[in-house]
């Protein structure tokens, strides 16, 4: 059987979320998955799905209740630098294991948070001390608020939290300085009954809904990009779904399953803060597939912070005069342009980013353009100051894809920055069918030319690259009402107005 087979190109989780649905509706046998987050009460969309509950937490059950094994590994985060998503996991397993005992048939669930391994050394948390303290005495501080049956309820959603927390979870303990996680597992994949598998960038909650017209408020969009597929590389999945954990039994590279997996250190020293790279497939194959592109580079990321990326980016246009590049990001990070973020790590990521498309630029010239989406619709109520862009609620991008040439393409889970290429466990495909790939780019450029297709989506670098920066332009000059497609310029000032560089500070931390 050939390596992808019948396979469908997901845009947002209105795609997304019903094609899982069904294939999860219809399993026999099992059902092997790992997500970053998976919100059992996500309500059910699909009519085969709606057939069997209202939302996952009763899908989940009935599948089991039919005999069917279910493995769900979730992330578990960092309880000091993220106790809102350590307790939101937890919750998420809690609820799991309740279905478990409604279908009557527990001992077929499998239920997991993991950690990623990683730690950093003691000199990184004596640095960090100070930020640890401050963040442990936010956390007890929305804790005290709370009444002694609710803060109970929360400290057993936060098992690594608790420990750092004293009288009763009110104070912070301030010796010895807690543990630092510096990496995450940020795969997004499902493999059922180990005949179809489900990939990309996309978690699963209400968060993540969206629609392709995207019209709902800034803060609730979420463009995202999944496949579904069968073939060869379904077993590979599996094999990866069960080894990834066990660094020693790490299967070698096989196939177009592209990973991203690093370790903690053996021997961590003192001053370490990043983990040690075990496998970095989905940097190797964007390396490749940048050198390799003769025309047309097309990218969408939420994230283009990587110096690697940057520096071959930099270099293949110098070679090659005749290479063009299109490249999708959201106007702001997510945490920057709905919270209001102003730490240190959101500074260090926007001057990556900042510094990253500079170099690009002055290497391409005019054969490059960036883009970033935003809703043809009047300024809606401003959360902060960079969640609309020229007038307009903005499209919050969170899809990690890239095309070479329209021959060859990469659908994963990461990013184009350090954590994703280094650190985090990461997982996605290369596409290299011809027509499939082509597929994955026309689908995602018509996505954003909008109904009237006020750009070409076909034709050389050249011809893409000058009608999307012609339309995004003079949709910028109109009225946000007024405007025809979703791409507007990318504008890089805020960013670099925003962000601050901090030497020896490893880019993966971001």
């Amino acid at each position: 059987m050939a390596s992808l087979v019948d396979t469908r190109i997901l845009l947002t989780a209105q795609e997304a979320y019903p094609a899982f649905e069904e294939k999860v509706a219809a399993a026999q046998s099992e059902i092997y998955a790992s997500f970053r987050i998976f919100d059992p009460f996500t309500r059910l969309r699909s009519k085969a799905g709606r057939a069997l509950g209202k939302d996952w937490f009763e899908l989940i059950a009935a599948k089991l209740a039919d005999g069917v094994a279910i493995t769900l590994l979730l992330t578990d985060f960092d309880p000091v630098a993220r106790p809102d998503l350590h307790r939101q996991t937890w919750a998420s397993l809690r609820a799991l294991w309740a279905a478990a005992e409604i279908s009557g048939k527990p001992h077929l669930l499998t239920a997991k948070a993991l950690m990623h391994p990683a730690r950093t050394g003691g000199m990184a948390r004596l640095l960090f001390w100070p930020k640890i303290m401050s963040k442990l005495k936010a956390e007890a501080k929305k804790l005290a608020k709370l009444d002694e049956t609710a803060r109970e309820e929360a400290l057993r959603l936060s098992p690594g939290l608790r420990p750092l927390l004293t009288d009763n979870g009110t104070r912070p303990r301030r010796w010895p300085p807690p543990e630092l996680i510096p990496a995450t597992h940020h795969q997004k994949l499902a493999v059922i009954d180990r005949e179809w598998l489900y990939i990309g960038g996309l978690d699963l909650d209400e968060r993540r809904y969206d629609t392709p017209t995207h019209e709902r408020a800034p803060e609730k969009t979420w463009h995202d990009v999944q496949v579904l597929t069968r073939g060869d590389v379904v077993r590979i999945a599996r094999e990866h779904l069960e080894h990834f954990q066990q660094p020693k039994s790490v299967p070698p590279q096989r196939d177009d399953f592209l990973r991203t997996i690093s370790v903690r250190r053996r021997r961590t020293p003192f001053w370490s803060v990043s983990p040690k790279n075990l496998v970095k497939e989905l940097c190797t194959a964007h390396l490749d597939g940048i050198r390799s592109a003769e025309d047309f580079i097309y990218i969408e990321t939420q994230f283009l912070r990587s110096r690697k990326i940057a520096s071959a980016l930099v270099k293949a246009a110098e070679r090659n005069p005749s290479l063009h590049l299109l490249a999708i990001l959201p106007a702001a990070p997510e945490d920057v342009a709905f919270e209001g973020n102003k730490d240190l790590d959101a500074r260090y990521g926007e001057f990556l980013q900042a510094r990253a498309i500079a170099r690009i630029s002055r290497a391409f010239g005019e054969r490059c353009f960036f883009a970033a989406p935003a809703r043809a619709a009047a300024s809606g109520e401003r959360r902060t100051r960079r969640d609309h862009l020229d007038g307009a609620p903005i499209i919050y991008v969170h899809a990690k894809i890239a095309c070479f040439d329209g021959a060859t393409g990469i659908v994963s889970s990461a990013n184009l920055n350090g954590r994703s290429l280094g650190w985090d466990t990461e997982a996605g495909l290369r596409l290299r069918d011809p027509e499939l790939a082509a597929t994955l780019q026309q689908r995602c450029l018509a996505h954003w030319a909008g109904p009237d297709r006020v750009f070409r989506t076909e034709g050389t670098g050249e011809q893409i690259v000058d009608a999307v920066r012609s339309a995004s332009k003079a949709d910028r000059d109109r009225a946000p009402e007024d405007r025809k497609g979703l791409l507007l310029p990318y504008d890089v000032a805020p960013a670099r107005r925003f962000g601050r560089n901090l030497p020896g500070m490893p880019e993966g931390m971001v």
